[in-house]
């Protein structure tokens, strides 16, 4: 019998940070990442030394990992976790980080993710991905993860008589929503006409379905409520995560993701339904996998993702209101970053600080995250739901709980500066 998990009463997601992208960059991932790490403690009106935590994601700060970047970042932390799950970073590090901070063991965390992108070194990444990568994929030719999904759309586009126009739909939405967006990467309208206009890259895959690899770094801190009250910080409380690794093996092509074994308890946890959902960010490497989640994460039920797209705007401005920055298509993957993106714009929504257009009176939202691509299937997926305002407070008492030394000091150093 599965045990029943605890929420996460009192942990919130507060100074959501994005180092504005590039398209290149000759910095080294330990500097975007130090700038993400600086930025946050800035924005709390914190010390570096009130950092207790630290979590990071990134596929180019090798050879070192989070161990190392304690000491090139001047940080003393009593809780140190690093989560190499691509897309799926996000989540998996906000999940830990909570757990972290509702039993002690931290009291502010930092959870960074920041990858560098310099000329032919993504290239030079993709060779060495996986073992799988390394054996079974590059030295036949195969140029990354283009294939792959080229095989998951096709099967799925048969499977479920999806089209080029609905995942076209995806992405002219997302580029109308990174119209608003300053750090977005594409800066152009896109139409309909051109996304089906668009050179073959590996069919069904044509050149709008696929994310441009960047530099950049998002971060954001989590830590008790009263802490952020405290320091007068916004933030967003935590309702619900879910996680989940290779599910569905026996699937022969991936069609649905480990979102659909949990999403049950995802809900259940935080008290909500999807209709009480006001957006969501979904992880967007290629829109087959938007559609796949908008359907395992429950808004409509499993091969009825065409059809739902097609009834819905998903822009910020209208219904269903979906990856509101632009997401990865628009805004660019920089790296192990592209998993935070969709929660630090989660966060901005829900605090009332977005960057670029606002979701009309937003209250719960939800962002997903995908990753870690083999052949035929993605490997790792999660959820996670945040409030704002009041939202979920029918099942949820707040702690009072006194703020701690560093909470207080920081509020001090506010006012005394205010």
């Amino acid at each position: 019998m599965a045990a029943t998990r605890q929420p996460y009463d009192g942990v919130v997601v507060a100074a959501p940070v994005t180092i504005p992208y590039r398209r290149y960059s000759t910095n080294t991932a330990h500097w975007w990442v130090g700038r993400a790490v600086r930025e946050v403690v800035q924005r709390a009106g914190l010390r570096s030394t009130d950092i207790d935590g630290l979590s990071l994601s990134s596929f180019t700060v090798g050879p070192d990992t989070a161990i190392g970047l304690t000491q090139h970042l001047g940080l003393s932390p009593r809780w140190l976790d690093h989560v190499p799950l691509g897309g799926a970073s996000g989540v998996v590090a906000l999940r830990r980080a909570a757990r972290a901070v509702q039993c002690g063991d931290a009291e502010f965390v930092v959870c960074v993710a920041g990858d560098t992108n310099q000329v032919d070194s993504f290239r030079r990444m993709l060779s060495t991905f996986s073992r799988f990568a390394q054996d079974a994929v590059y030295p036949y030719g195969s140029g990354g993860p283009n294939a792959s999904f080229a095989l998951i759309t096709r099967n799925y586009m048969m499977r479920y008589g999806a089209t080029r126009e609905d995942f076209g739909k995806i992405c002219v939405a997302q580029r109308d929503n990174a119209l608003h967006f300053p750090h977005a990467l594409m800066k152009k309208k896109l139409t309909l006409d051109e996304y089906m206009g668009a050179r073959a890259i590996s069919d069904p895959i044509h050149l709008f379905d696929c994310v441009m690899p960047c530099a950049g770094a998002d971060a954001f801190l989590v830590c008790r409520e009263d802490a952020a009250e405290s320091l007068g910080l916004p933030a967003a409380r935590l309702l619900a995560t879910i996680e989940r690794h290779n599910a569905f093996p026996d699937d022969p092509i991936q069609y649905r993701g480990g979102w659909a074994m949990d999403i049950g308890e995802l809900y259940a946890m935080a008290g909500v339904t999807p209709d009480d959902v006001d957006f969501v960010q979904t992880y967007d490497d290629y829109p087959v996998i938007c559609m796949m989640q908008i359907e395992d994460l429950g808004f409509c039920g499993k091969g009825e993702g065409p059809d739902f797209v097609r009834s819905h705007t998903l822009t910020a401005d209208g219904s269903f209101p979906h990856n509101t920055s632009g997401g990865q298509l628009s805004v660019g993957q920089a790296g192990a970053a592209g998993g935070f993106l969709g929660l630090v714009e989660t966060v901005r929504q829900l605090c009332g600080e977005p960057l670029g257009a606002r979701v009309p009176e937003a209250t719960v939202g939800l962002a997903s995250g995908f990753g870690m691509i083999n052949y035929d299937r993605g490997l790792a997926s999660g959820a996670a739901l945040l409030a704002g305002g009041q939202a979920g407070h029918s099942r949820i008492e707040r702690d009072t709980v006194i703020p701690s030394e560093a909470a207080r000091r920081a509020a001090q150093s506010r006012d005394l500066s205010s």
